[in-house]
């Protein structure tokens, strides 16, 4: 097992990892937006995805992995109004890639953030890093 760490994301705030690459797949723990680049009382839903998901990017990069690696995406999302928002954004991420996923609706995040995202990734041996 290897621990994936990049300062290119912001650290954990608790005992865990960014992310954990074991046999290739990469297991990305949830992430909220960077408080310290996104204020959820003035950033909107669709700039909390971005910043979200420009974050599991770079994780994944870390780790010698792109978009096009991940198998799996789970979304806790507050606010089911958000849901078509969220297809937004996260569509410009992957593009044509449509990777398995899930989005768990729920009352509160935590920080006042409205998106969390949870990723696997799957990357060749040639590209690990």
């Amino acid at each position: 097992m290897k621990i994936i760490r990049t300062t290119e994301s912001p650290a954990p705030l608790g005992h865990y990892a960014q992310a954990v690459e074991q046999s290739g797949f990469v297991f990305l723990s949830g992430m909220l937006p960077a408080r310290d680049l996104i204020d959820p009382a003035i950033h909107d839903f669709k700039a909390q995805a971005q910043a979200v998901l420009d974050q599991c990017q770079k994780v994944i990069e870390a780790a010698g992995g792109t978009y096009a690696d991940v198998v799996q995406v789970t979304a806790y999302m507050v606010g089911v109004e958000n849901w078509s928002a969220f297809n937004e954004v996260y569509s410009r991420a992957f593009g044509a890639h449509t990777p398995a996923r899930a989005i768990v609706p729920v009352p509160a995040l935590h920080h006042g953030f409205a998106i969390e995202l949870q990723v696997v990734a799957f990357i060749p041996e040639e590209r690990r890093r």
